[in-house]
C-alpha cells in the first residue's frame, strides 16, 4: 500500500488496540512511483501524529517513520531491530508512561475525535512541501510549528478530553487537573475558555463542572 493512504485514524486505531509501536515504511521520498508523491504526505502525518502522542503523555519514539527501497533488505532488517529494541525499552503502552489503563483509554478516545479536524488542519496550515527530510524535521520541531500546533490542536485535544472526562459525570477542577495533566491554574483558564464556547458549566450546588 503507497504510504498516501496513511491516515491519522489507522495510527490512533492501532494504539488504541494496543500496539506498543508502528512502523511506517515507504518509498524514498522524491522516488514516488506515482504522481501524488504520497510518502510526503505521510511525513507530514506522522509529525502531526508524534505531536498528538506527546500531549497525550505517550513516548512519540512509538511511532516510527521510514523510507527504504526494496532493494534495502539488509537496512530494513536493521531498521526494525533497532525500532523493536527502543519499543521493548519503552515498554507496554501506557505503562511505559505511567499512565493508568482508564487514562490511557480516555485519551486515545479524545484524540480520535480530532481526527477530522487534524486532518482539515494538514491540509490548510501544515500542508509544507520542502524537497529533503531534513528541511521537514527542521520545520516540524520548530518553534512557530510547535506554537500554532499548541493553539490549535492542542487546545481542541484538551476540550476533547474534558470532554470525554465529564460524560461519565460532573468533576471538580482539581479532579479535572489531575486528569488532565494540568496544573489547578491551567485548568481552571481552560476551564473558563471552554465554558465560553458553552462546552461545559460549572455547577454552583455541587461545586463542580459538568457537560452544559
Amino acid at each position: 500500500m503507497c504510504t498516501g493512504r496513511i491516515d491519522l485514524s489507522f495510527l490512533l486505531r492501532a494504539f488504541s488496540q494496543g500496539a506498543d509501536g508502528v512502523f511506517i515504511g515507504g518509498c524514498h521520498l522524491n522516488e514516488c512511483n506515482y504522481i501524488t508523491h504520497g510518502n510526503f504526505y505521510a511525513l507530514r502525518i506522522s509529525y502531526l501524529a508524534k505531536g498528538l502522542l506527546a500531549r497525550l503523555g505517550l513516548d512519540p519514539r512509538r511511532l516510527n517513520i521510514q523510507f527504504i527501497s526494496g532493494a534495502e533488505g539488509n537496512r530494513f532488517a536493521e531498521l526494525m531491530t533497532e525500532f523493536s529494541r527502543t519499543v521493548y525499552e519503552l515498554g507496554p503502552l501506557g505503562e511505559g508512561e505511567g499512565l493508568p489503563a482508564d487514562t490511557l483509554k480516555f485519551r486515545l478516545e479524545a484524540a480520535t475525535r480530532l481526527v477530522p479536524y487534524v486532518k482539515l488542519l494538514e491540509r490548510e496550515r501544515f500542508r509544507v512541501r520542502f524537497g529533503t527530510e531534513e528541511e521537514y524535521a527542521a520545520f516540524f520541531t520548530g518553534e512557530e510549528f510547535t506554537r500554532l500546533f499548541d493553539a490549535t490542536i492542542g487546545e481542541k485535544l484538551l476540550t476533547s478530553q474534558t470532554v470525554a472526562l465529564l460524560e461519565g459525570g460532573p468533576l471538580t477542577t482539581a479532579e479535572l487537573a489531575g486528569r488532565l495533566g494540568l496544573t489547578p491554574s491551567a485548568a481552571s483558564k481552560h476551564l473558563t475558555t471552554t465554558s465560553r464556547q458553552g462546552l461545559v458549566r460549572y455547577d454552583g450546588k455541587q461545586k463542580r463542572y459538568a457537560l452544559a
